[in-house]
């Protein structure tokens, strides 16, 4: 995240919503832009740098969970949508394909507020790191020269995919990653709600560097979500 106050792009196409939140989240002190279609927040987020998006699922065109794949797909962003959308298969379907939360309409502002504050607070502290080495147990990762060491010294050789995903995962410690976010960092590939790949390449790094791969200390499955990487990097 930049110096300065946050800022919040609010994609909404009915413009007493739209305008209400801006107002709101202004007042709070944030910075705000508005969109009113997918086409408009492309062309938005092409030019800007956002930290968090208030995406509402009903969009004329592409509707939000279609944006909120390609905008995951794509960047490093916060999401939270909006919606008056009630079936848990939205709610589900959206925080699959990496909506980080979901609210309904009709929604308790203050609530929204801590929502957004709880999500920046995560995004602050799983920054990626700039550092070009990291430590975890006895192991060195050096992320430029995509180099394990285990604690011995031997180097512990990975695939180009293996690299990516242990990359991805300590770069953002202690977040749930889900599947479909994991593949878009390590693959570029189109999501593909049947696709294992992540699976296939959690359980060949857990046989490189965890110990007891059937009880893993690193990267930990979170049933029904995805993973995490539950040590603390140095």
């Amino acid at each position: 995240m930049r110096d300065g106050p946050p800022h919040i792009l609010v994609v909404e196409d009915d413009s007493v919503t739209r305008s209400k939140l801006t107002g709101y989240f202004q007042a709070e002190g944030y910075r705000v832009s508005e969109a009113e279609d997918a086409e408009s927040a492309w062309r938005f987020l092409d030019g800007h740098d956002v930290d968090l998006i208030l995406l509402d699922i009903n969009l004329p065109g592409e509707d939000g969970l279609y944006l909120t794949r390609q905008i995951r797909a794509r960047l490093e962003v916060g999401i939270i949508l909006v919606t008056g959308r009630t079936h848990d298969v939205d709610r589900i379907v959206g925080l699959e394909i990496g909506a980080d939360d979901y609210v309904t309409k009709p929604f308790n502002q203050r609530e929204l507020l801590a929502r957004v504050k709880n999500l920046l607070r995560r995004i602050k502290a799983a920054a990626p790191l700039e550092e070009a080495c990291c430590r975890f147990g006895g192991w060195s990762f050096d992320l430029r020269r995509r180099q394990l060491t285990a604690a011995d010294g031997a180097i512990v050789p990975l695939t180009r995919a293996e690299y990516e995903l242990l990359s991805a995962l300590v770069r953002h410690p202690h977040v749930v990653m889900t599947r479909d976010r994991l593949l878009s960092l390590v693959t570029h590939r189109q999501w593909d709600p049947s696709d294992r790949t992540i699976d296939v390449l959690v359980r060949r790094l857990r046989g490189k560097i965890e110990p007891d791969p059937k009880a893993p200390q690193y990267i930990v499955t979170v049933h029904g979500e995805g993973y995490l990487f539950a040590s603390d990097r140095a």
